[in-house]
């Protein structure tokens, strides 16, 4: 066998080893493909690894928005509908709003499934249908907005005044929101006001939600049911129901009284604090008693929409009690 020449240092000479990817035919001498990253020896990630995987190139500008964003993204178009119509979406809300004689409504837009359900528990509609189509409301109210096939173009509901609601409560507890500001948790106490009979909803004209579809497709057909008084200044609000008898009672998480220990013989306006910051402090003195709901968990707190729930459920006990 012949011996591999070698030179003078003992080594074997150099040799130009054959590319193992051959140019494709018809390619430049010049041209050469980049040169084969290796893995790092530690198992790491190649620097350009995000680049070297298949798919759809990614943007750091554009993301799935968060559950709190889809949120903030339906507020803000609440916001933006009080420049135009008021509009409300949803079989129930429509169809409460349909049902309620103070409801003026200019324009009804359904699908023809929609428009079936409508006339199948109402009967005759009072407002022309106007054919439309999911992706024609999709454009109107947005994606987001779950309008099940239907909307109404309307008036606001006429105000009633504080001094009608305390006049008209007749036992019943009314519910006074201090800043509570999102939509679908008003549209839940609405709902939880109407379930258990409250006499009517206070809120401030501004840091309160819109009464417009955010809201009242949260209440599922009670913002056509409870009636909200939206007054210009919540102190001068609770002075005025204190004046004509009504007790205040605020619940606060840390209070030591128990809102099942109240006393319900006189009439009652509950009032409840945005999440987080709870009830103002200047909104804690006005209330001639703090309590808190009774809880047995390693959670103490509630949403507020729950908790207005729990009290109104625990008024309504008092109520048939008596």
């Amino acid at each position: 066998m012949s011996k591999e020449p070698r030179n003078d240092m003992g080594k074997k000479p150099w040799r130009a080893r054959a590319s193992q990817n051959p140019k494709p035919s018809g390619s430049s001498g010049d041209e050469r493909s980049p040169p084969r990253q290796q893995r790092p020896a530690d198992g790491g990630q190649r620097p350009d690894a995000a680049r070297a995987r298949p798919g759809p190139e990614r943007n750091p500008g554009r993301h799935k928005p968060h559950r709190h964003e889809r949120k903030d993204r339906a507020r803000e178009r609440a916001r933006d509908a009080d420049d135009g119509p008021l509009r409300l979406f949803g079989i129930h809300p429509v169809e409460a709003a349909l049902r309620n004689p103070a409801r003026h409504i200019t324009r009804l837009f359904a699908t023809e499934n929609a428009a079936r359900r409508l006339t199948e528990a109402l009967g005759t509609l009072r407002v022309p249908v106007e054919d439309t189509t999911p992706r024609d409301l999709d454009r109107i109210l947005g994606a987001e907005a779950v309008h099940q096939g239907v909307m109404i173009e309307t008036e606001p509901l006429p105000e009633p005044d504080l001094q009608s609601l305390a006049e008209n409560a007749a036992g019943r507890p009314l519910l006074v929101l201090d800043q509570v500001t999102d939509p679908h948790n008003v549209g839940a106490i609405l709902r939880s006001a109407a379930v258990f009979g409250a006499a009517g909803l206070v809120m401030t004209r501004r840091h309160s939600p819109p009464l417009n579809g955010v809201l009242a497709k949260s209440a599922s057909g009670a913002l056509e049911l409870v009636p909200i008084a939206l007054v210009g200044n919540l102190a001068g609000a609770l002075a005025e129901l204190k004046d004509v008898g009504f007790t205040l009672i605020g619940l606060e998480g840390s209070a030591e009284a128990r809102l099942e220990q109240a006393d319900w013989s006189r009439p009652t306006a509950l009032v409840m604090g945005a999440e987080g910051k709870g009830l103002r402090e200047l909104t804690q003195k006005l209330c001639d008693v703090l309590a808190r709901i009774t809880t047995d968990g390693p959670i103490a707190s509630l949403n507020v929409s729950n908790a207005a729930a729990i009290a109104l459920h625990t008024a309504a006990l008092a109520r048939i009690r008596v």
